[in-house]
Order: C-alpha cells, then structure tokens, then sequence
C-alpha cells in the first residue's frame, strides 16, 4: 500500500517562509501529477499548486502566484513547496496529492497525505 508522507508544517510569522515536503513511498508508481491542496477552517479544501511528472509544467492558485513555488525530484519521488511572504490567510491544513496512471490499464489512482498544519500568525 502506498502512502505519502508530509513534513514541514509549523507556526511562522506574516512575511516568513516555510517549505514542505512530501515524499511517496511503497506501492505508489507510474506518478502524472503531484500537488499540494489545502484547507482552512470553515472552508472547503482548494488546489495550491501542482506539478506534473513529465515536462514539470505547474499551474498554481491566483492567491499564492509569485509567493509559493512547487517543485519536485522525481527520482525520489518527492515533492516540494517553498512557501514565502506568508500571509494569515495562508492558515490552512496542507495535504500532499499525488495522481498516478497506470503504464499498461490507464488505471488512475488519487493518493493523499494526512496534512500538514501551517499557520501563519504573528
């Protein structure tokens, strides 16, 4: 069984960084995207930025643009965010997602992590 583990989270002040890192293990394979999403209290979970595995084009949220950067290693099968000039409503759970698409069924496969929180308050 595949699993993806998050680490990086934490308290920080208004205008600091953070980097998360999320690594997938066991039986995780043929990965087409990895991403982060993130949830704050009271609202629904959205879509903070992705990579995908071939040709690593990113797509991000209007809300983080210019602030957060995704990458990835994918010989390790990890992803990465590096978040700067964190803002209070950056406050949110952040849970590591990865699609994998199976090379010979075209069978897709959603993973999640358990979350990470990150809140920013001074």
């Amino acid at each position: 069984q595949g699993q993806l583990v998050e680490s990086g989270g934490g308290l920080v002040q208004p205008g600091g960084s953070l980097r998360l890192s999320c690594a997938a293990s066991g039986s995780i394979f043929s990965i087409n995207r990895m991403g982060w999403y993130r949830q704050a209290p009271g609202k629904e979970r959205e879509l903070v930025a992705v990579v995908y595995t071939t040709g690593g084009a990113t797509n991000y949220a209007d809300s983080v643009k210019g602030r957060f950067t995704i990458s990835r290693d994918n010989a390790k099968n990890t992803v990465y965010l590096q978040m700067n000039s964190l803002k209070p409503e950056d406050t949110a759970v952040y849970y590591c997602y990865v699609r994998t698409i199976a090379t010979m069924t075209s069978l897709i496969e959603h993973y999640w992590g358990k979350g990470t929180l990150v809140t920013v308050s001074s």
